[in-house]
């Protein structure tokens, strides 16, 4: 198992029905899943899922209604036990845990959001976010900071002593999320969080969840059936279709390189300057010159067709050229934001002859986007300067 991998899926099936185990080889030799139900009168919910996951990721699993997504990510956490298969987690087969131990693993390692917030009516919002906490045995004096912290984080604070019911329902999915990250477990289980809300609200959500995985750099497993949801918040997505796996990539892949018709007639409608961020079509290298070395500074533009140098000033220089004459030709440059959309950065890509860096949340450098790589996702040849 790669140390970069958290969690592991291998060779994953579940039957619905009296006698999973028996039908079982039937599924495996790849009888249909209507043909299953026909003849057997059992319900394949997912066929042979293999997938692994890294940390720090957010992993989407999409597909449409009755694709298998619900039932997988209840697996993670053995809310629903496999037919077969094994659910590694840091390499260890959770399917091996006795109660106590599962019991612990729910507590302590993994948190879920659910689609219709799941708050308890009767408690007041700072005992919703804190009751991750209470459970596991602390006093009230111990998790009531930490729960308004929370719920400062995302936008809630001065409604600690609100009930549920007099909050809105985006208020109510941010006291949702404030729970899950409270008890500060390392994955965070999302199923269909944000699709009960309003499309402004949602966007919303889905903004403040961007942000704060910057900071906090969870293990996120999110589960949707919008594709525009999915390129927004996946690193890497996973679709689903009647239990079976079809298709995992980072959004460019699924957008570019469908890997079948289903895969494809999501993709099709899709606009991608308002779905993609520079994160998704960025390079992740960092040609930085730092150095007076005139044969790394063109080692650098051969190998990526730009180096970069930052002035004392912290603004940075381009080179794409060196001229057996004058040497170097470095220009200013706008940095990007890796969190920014495509639609947005098009003004200042087009305003450029020069790749342009890509920055993270704390200024550093994370990639770069050059004009051919925006050019081949929005398929606008004619409209870039392609260097």
């Amino acid at each position: 198992m790669d140390e970069q991998t958290l969690i592991q899926i291998e060779g994953l099936y579940q039957i619905f029905g009296p006698d999973a185990e028996q039908v079982l080889p039937k599924v495996k030799a790849g009888a249909s899943k209507d043909d299953v139900l026909a003849e057997t009168g059992h319900t394949v919910g997912l066929r042979d899922i293999n997938l692994t996951i890294d940390r720090g990721e957010i992993f989407v699993i999409m597909g449409l209604s009755g694709s298998g997504k619900s039932t997988l990510i209840r697996h993670f956490n053995r809310l629903i036990d496999p037919t077969a298969g094994k659910i590694k987690v840091n390499g260890d087969d959770i399917m091996q845990l006795s109660m106590k131990d599962l019991t612990d693993f729910r507590r302590h390692k993994m948190s879920m959001v659910f689609q219709h917030f799941g708050l308890f009516p009767h408690r007041t919002v700072v005992e919703n976010v804190g009751y991750g906490l209470s459970v596991k045995g602390q006093k009230k004096s111990e998790w009531e900071g930490q729960a308004k912290e929370w719920l400062e984080t995302v936008g809630l604070a001065g409604y600690e002593e609100q009930y549920p019911s007099q909050l809105s329902g985006g208020q109510q999915q941010r006291v949702g999320l404030a729970r899950a990250l409270c008890t500060d477990a390392e994955i965070l289980l999302m199923d269909e969080a944000f699709s009960a809300l309003d499309p402004l609200i949602r966007y919303d959500m889905q903004s403040q969840l961007i942000e704060l995985q910057e900071t906090l750099h969870k293990t996120i497993i999110f589960i949707t059936h919008d594709l525009d949801e999915a390129l927004r918040l996946g690193d890497r997505i996973a679709v689903l279709k009647d239990g079976k796996l079809v298709q995992v990539g980072k959004p460019v892949d699924i957008i570019l390189n469908p890997a079948d018709d289903y895969v494809r007639a999501f993709a099709k409608d899709v606009n991608r300057a308002r779905a993609l961020f520079v994160k998704n079509v960025m390079s992740p290298a960092l040609p930085v010159y730092a150095s007076d070395s005139l044969d790394e500074l063109e080692g650098l533009i051969d190998e990526h067709g730009v180096a970069y140098r930052i002035t004392d000033e912290g603004m940075f220089e381009a080179c794409t050229e060196v001229s057996p004459n004058s040497g170097a030709v470095w220009l200013p440059v706008h940095s990007l934001s890796r969190n920014q959309l495509l639609q947005d950065i098009l003004p200042t890509m087009l305003e450029s002859s020069q790749p342009l860096p890509v920055i993270d949340k704390n200024k550093e450098l994370c990639g770069y986007l050059s004009h051919k790589a925006l050019a081949k996702m929005l398929q606008l040849p004619n409209q870039l300067n392609v260097a």
